[in-house]
């Protein structure tokens, strides 16, 4: 799952090798995150039907297809090809993983589970950026990352299809199009796939935008400010580690509301403080908005078990705030300057908070 966030450190290095203006290159992560609202619903359709473990494998294989492109041919068309393909492998994988999980976990630990997850998904996309820097110094191509990336998810393949899951059988086969659109009309589920479209547009949003701002507004070199991003998923990783504990004594709702909360002030802080508290808070930022995302999905699929495919599908489908969110920041990055483009976040992260408070207690 955390191979889609290559987005940031491919915004960065593609950025500069073809010379790209802030807003042609936010069309990286617009062609990978496009897929999330193209394809969530239909793959939950489809799953429903032949198994979360096979289309999480067909997830993988186009994974590492569309990462292996870039490498072996590098143009700027091919570079959009490929990440496009990451996005529809990266769709299908989170659709399918994410439900698988909670399949095989006991209900009670859902959230805590969920929340380890996110702790492995940030591992990976810590690694983007030191990678990146170490085969550039060691081999002079940062490139070699996406054959690396690539190689590891179709190896990912073999050993899932090796790994014995008996998933259960009930009413889902009854899902439909329809019937998972239908479940908009609940107030519950719409402000929750809210969420997950503001959550995610803040992660890849942050992740493709924030070496920018440290360049650009904060006087860092490029290194610096690509390891700032490794800061953000180090947050990320230990945040979810430790929400995966916090969890078994916390309430999620209560856990919910406190983790949104935090994440706004850091998010407004690092927006007045200079270089060296920018980098604490980036650990800060990453720290706080962890377990967001886990919340959100586990509370929705513990309220509506019986619909856990349709919710799959429309939460995933909403993942594509990844890609409109970080095109709006460039966009006004380009009008006026990164700092107002750094903006976008907190305020997506206000609407997620007041959309939780509004549906706390339901």
């Amino acid at each position: 799952m955390s191979f889609v966030d290559l987005v940031g450190i491919g915004v960065d290095r593609i950025k500069d090798d073809f010379e790209l203006s802030a807003m042609l290159a936010q069309l990286i992560p617009a062609v990978a995150f496009f897929w999330f609202f193209a394809l969530s619903v239909p793959i939950g359709v489809l799953q429903a039907k032949y198994g979360k473990k096979t289309l999480l494998n067909v997830g993988a294989f186009i994974t590492g297809i569309g990462l292996i492109l870039p490498f072996v041919i590098y143009s700027f068309g091919t570079v959009l090809i490929g990440f496009a393909f990451l996005g529809i492998g990266n769709t299908i994988v989170q659709v399918s993983a994410n439900p698988l999980l909670v399949e095989v976990v006991p209900n009670n630990k859902t959230s805590s589970f969920l929340s380890f997850s996110q702790f492995v998904k940030a591992i990976g996309s810590m690694l983007g950026a030191p990678l990146a820097a170490f085969f550039t110094a060691q081999y002079g191509d940062w490139k070699i990352l996406f054959l690396t990336f690539g190689v590891t998810s179709l190896l990912t393949v073999l050993w899932l299809s090796t790994t014995k899951i008996q998933e259960s059988k009930n009413q889902e086969s009854t899902v439909s199009l329809l019937s998972s659109f239908k479940l908009l009309n609940n107030g519950y589920i719409l402000s929750m796939v809210l969420c997950i479209f503001l959550v995610v547009g803040i992660d890849v949003g942050y992740n493709s935008f924030s070496g920018q701002y440290f360049i650009n507004n904060l006087g860092l070199g490029q290194i610096t400010a690509e390891n700032g991003r490794s800061i953000y998923f180090l947050g990320r990783m230990i945040g979810a580690f430790l929400g995966s504990i916090l969890l078994t004594k916390i309430a999620s709702r209560i856990f919910l509301v406190g983790t949104t909360i935090i994440s706004l002030a850091f998010l407004l802080l690092i927006l007045i403080m200079g270089p060296v508290s920018a980098l604490v808070l980036t650990f800060l930022i990453g720290l706080s908005v962890a377990n967001i995302f886990p919340l959100v999905f586990s509370l929705s699929v513990q309220k509506y078990p019986e619909r856990s495919s349709e919710i799959s599908g429309l939460m995933m489908m909403a993942v594509s705030g990844g890609a409109v969110i970080p095109f709006i920041m460039g966009a006004i990055s380009d009008l006026s300057n990164t700092l107002f483009g750094m903006l976008i976040l907190a305020i997506c992260t206000s609407i997620i908070l007041a959309l939780v408070l509004s549906n706390i207690k339901k």
